[in-house]
């Protein structure tokens, strides 16, 4: 039977506010709703179905479940959910596979994230206020409203309060399904591949189960902050007089006026010099009080209440191709990938004063309470009652692919053995037996300069890498960073050798638009130029592909040719163009060679029956019954060869524990 495409966009209402509390909270509110339904059979023109007042049509119900019929929409896991509950389907994740997501596809070519935003990127006629229009019918049929006299103190709007309005939401949900089938079809020359559809479906799996929270720890850590930022407000009022010690305008008058010092801000690193220049005095107690009120260690206590589902557990936490540069994994809500990391001698202590509210003991035990309710952050994360988690982590999988990839033999033979990377590279930079470096040798002092450099230098970074990783604060001047880069470079020449070829293979792939390869990559210049598509690819290791579209050469910032491409400004979060490097293409396939030993690794892990509840960055948080938290055959799991790279040695530690921590 031949295979049928279905786009489809709808809208829908929930109380519950979507941007912060995500997918599933949203849709298991009870008063959640499909509203529209607006649906296209391969390519034909779009049909709408209004459900306030109709019910589908048997043809689009009869092939909602048919395998021959491709479901496609942009962020598929939202019509796959929702329609899931609006179907009343008994196992949602056994209709996964039928689904197909173009937002992914454009995550996969480089594109950026948002319907409206892919359309601009290649060109589509963009109406802004059209666009400004849909948001605030958005805003108008798919929220809570206030009650106010003018709306008869109603808290929702319903198709009848405005129908001038619907008719216009009806056209707006149709041309949604338009652009979407208009961007898969400019696309569709450039597949995502089967094994990326089936990691994106286990994703769901995962962010489907969820994590656990501690809503005992969770609770006591923002009433324990309430307590302690009501008693510093009072302290600061107390010593300054202010009426308001918050204001950084009345605050800045009053710190000038008692140390007769002109201050440009109140920004953490004016305050945090500033101290190192006053007494013990009142001044220094107020700016204390700054820091620590200017702590955000309950945010996160706060996603985690908004993201919580009625079972106790937080689901959607980790984004598919949310770095689409490289297509690793990006947090959501709570922000997993960015945790303050744990370093208190005693959590379970910490955990139970928390719980108790004990801010009294908690000051005379840990004494800066707002560090150890961060500090705790992770431990609100735990297993499924009965349970506990098992956690792995791969050993320094960056600096393994980078040997591996680069074949710099005397790193591969430390991470085959005893795996001290940073005394055997300062051992190769300075030429002192490895047997020298340790504990209570005047050479281990060079350890901190191998790890140091190893953080830093791996992909072309100089002084002022060292600096941004906190060199120059161990006393070195310019002359000795720049000496360790050289030495570093020296000791490495295979990794320097690959920042260059790659830079050199990139420069005459877009050139010459034929292949290239270097170390086992191939790049080229691919287009489909019917469709205006035009990419700068690397074929990596795991013949998974990255992406740079519109590709051109022109001088960088340095004077000297360089790959410029299309891409999403870090900072200023714009499609705009963006130039490459030797060094920067090396980060960007290394880090995409360890997201895909991750992927596989994680395949691995449910086929072995474990249930990864999230990931992080390099680890996986499983969690299983206690007599099967086996942290060596997980451990095992992360250690098999990765079937694609022939000779990259992996190695894995962790823990079993009653909750997540990170030492």
């Amino acid at each position: 039977m031949a295979v049928r495409h279905l786009s489809i966009d709808i809208e829908t209402y929930s109380s519950v506010d979507i941007k912060k509390s995500g997918l599933y909270k949203y849709v298991q509110s009870p008063d959640f709703e499909v509203l529209l339904f607006a649906f296209s059979f391969d390519g034909d023109p779009v049909q709408i179905v209004d459900l306030t007042k109709e019910q589908l049509p048997p043809e689009v119900v009869s092939t909602m479940f048919d395998k021959n019929v491709i479901k496609h929409a942009y962020n598929a896991a939202f019509e796959w959910y929702c329609l899931s509950k609006y179907f009343s389907v008994q196992k949602p994740l056994d209709w996964l596979s039928q689904w197909r997501c173009t937002q992914l596809h454009g995550l996969y070519l480089g594109y950026p994230s948002g319907l409206a935003a892919i359309g601009e990127a290649l060109g589509l006629p963009a109406d802004k206020k059209k666009m400004s229009v849909g948001v605030s019918l958005i805003n108008y049929f798919c929220k809570p409203c206030a009650p106010t006299r003018a709306n008869g103190m109603r808290t929702r709007n319903f198709p009848q309060h405005s129908p001038d309005r619907w008719e216009l939401f009806k056209q707006y949900c149709c041309r949604d399904v338009e652009t979407e089938m208009t961007v898969e079809r400019r696309l569709s020359g450039f597949p995502v591949p089967m094994d990326i559809q089936r990691q994106w479906e286990l994703d769901q799996r995962i962010n489907a189960y969820g994590v656990r929270l501690d809503v005992e720890l969770m609770e006591g850590a923002i009433e324990c902050s309430e307590q302690i930022n009501y008693a510093l407000a009072e302290e600061a009022a107390r010593l300054t007089g202010l009426s308001n010690p918050k204001s950084v305008k009345q605050l800045k008058d009053w710190l000038e006026k008692e140390t007769l010092e002109e201050i440009s801000s109140l920004n953490k690193e004016t305050v945090a010099a500033l101290k190192q220049t006053l007494p013990q005095d009142k001044a220094r107690r107020v700016l204390d009080i700054r820091q620590e009120l200017g702590k955000t260690s309950v945010t996160k206590y706060r996603a985690m209440q908004n993201a919580i589902c009625k079972d106790g557990r937080a689901r959607g936490l980790i984004q598919f191709y949310g770095a689409n540069r490289t297509g690793r994994w990006a947090g959501r809500l709570i922000q997993v990938q960015n945790l303050p990391r744990t370093y208190l001698e005693n959590l379970d202590l910490a955990r139970e004063l928390v719980k108790a509210r004990d801010v009294f003991m908690l000051k005379f035990r840990y004494g800066n309470v707002p560090d150890v309710l961060s500090q705790l952050i992770r431990t609100a994360f735990i297993p499924s009652e009965g349970n506990k988690f098992a956690v792995a982590d791969f050993s320094a999988i960056e600096a393994r692919v980078i040997a591996w990839l680069a074949g710099e033999s005397w790193r591969q033979e430390v991470f085959a053995t005893h795996g001290k990377i940073y005394e055997a590279s300062a051992s190769q930079m300075f030429h002192v037996p490895i047997e020298r470096i340790k504990k209570g040798n005047p050479e281990y002092a060079l350890r901190a300069k191998g790890k140091v450099a190893e953080l830093a230098l791996g992909y072309q970074g100089s002084v002022g890498a060292l600096k941004n990783m906190g060199a120059d604060k161990m006393g070195l001047s310019d002359e000795e960073l720049s000496e360790i880069v050289e030495r570093w470079r020296a000791a490495s020449p295979r990794i320097k050798d690959l920042w260059y070829g790659l830079e050199q293979a990139a420069l005459f792939a877009v050139r010459e638009c034929v292949p290239v390869g270097v170390r086992g990559l191939i790049l080229t210049r691919e287009g489909d130029y019917a469709n205006g598509l035009d990419f700068l690819t690397v074929q990596l290791p795991s013949g998974r592909k990255l992406y740079y579209p519109q590709p051109t050469i022109a001088d960088n910032d340095f004077g000297k040719p360089a790959v410029h491409y299309m891409g999403t400004n870090g900072d200023s979060k714009k499609w705009t163009r963006l130039s490459t490097y030797g060094g920067k293409l090396t980060e960007n396939i290394v880090q995409a060679i360890a997201r895909d030993c991750l992927a596989v690794t994680l395949e691995r892990i449910e086929n072995a029956g474990f249930q990864t509840v999230i990931h992080i960055h390099d680890e996986a948080v499983v969690d299983c019954p206690t007599d099967r938290a086996d942290l060596a055959a997980l451990c095992d799991l992360m250690k098999q060869p990765i079937p694609w790279a022939e000779g990259l040695v992996l190695n894995a530690d962790g823990f079993v524990g009653e909750y997540y921590k990170k030492e």
